[in-house]
């Protein structure tokens, strides 16, 4: 299949947010989806864009994958990339997109001089965690992901 790997632009955000709530529904946690369209626009094309995205695109145009990154800084490396989502359609999968998409980002991380590219993986998805292992992408398993929904941090706020 021909495809094309390119920066995202506003247009395709629409695009961008089918495939975040495909993957939610792939992880089980389509429920868990708030953002919406005016979101990913506002908050990746605004005055202070929080992320960038790379798009997969068949000829005819169709989004048919995206990678979704955003630079944070370590206190112990100095600038690095997290990956937040990298996303292939069901029907698409197996036909190097997901390979294609992985290596605009680690491209586009070593470009901005980055020390470290990140990403979170479930434990239970074999198939991306081979695929991470396999480029050597190496697992971090003794660290634990924390999270504080909003909730919780209204929660702390008011008991300040």
């Amino acid at each position: 299949m021909d495809f094309n790997i390119r920066k995202s632009t506003k247009k395709d955000m629409p695009a961008v947010l089918h495939l975040i709530k495909e993957l939610a529904d792939y992880e089980k946690m389509e429920h868990e989806v708030e953002i919406t369209t005016d979101d990913l626009v506002k908050e990746g094309f605004g005055e202070d864009p929080l992320f960038d995205c790379f798009i997969a695109e068949k000829q005819d145009g169709e989004v048919v994958g995206m990678a979704l990154i955003y630079f944070r800084f370590s206190t112990w490396k100095g600038k690095t990339l997290h990956l937040e989502d990298l996303m292939v359609k069901k029907e698409y999968r197996g036909e190097g997109l997901g390979i294609a998409l992985y290596s605009e980002v680690i491209k586009y991380g070593a470009s901005h001089g980055v020390k470290r590219i990140e990403w979170i993986v479930l434990d239970w998805n074999k198939n991306a965690i081979k695929f991470y292992e396999d480029t050597g992408a190496e697992l971090q398993k003794q660290w634990y992901t924390v999270q504080m929904d909003e909730e919780g941090i209204k929660k702390f706020v008011e008991n300040l």
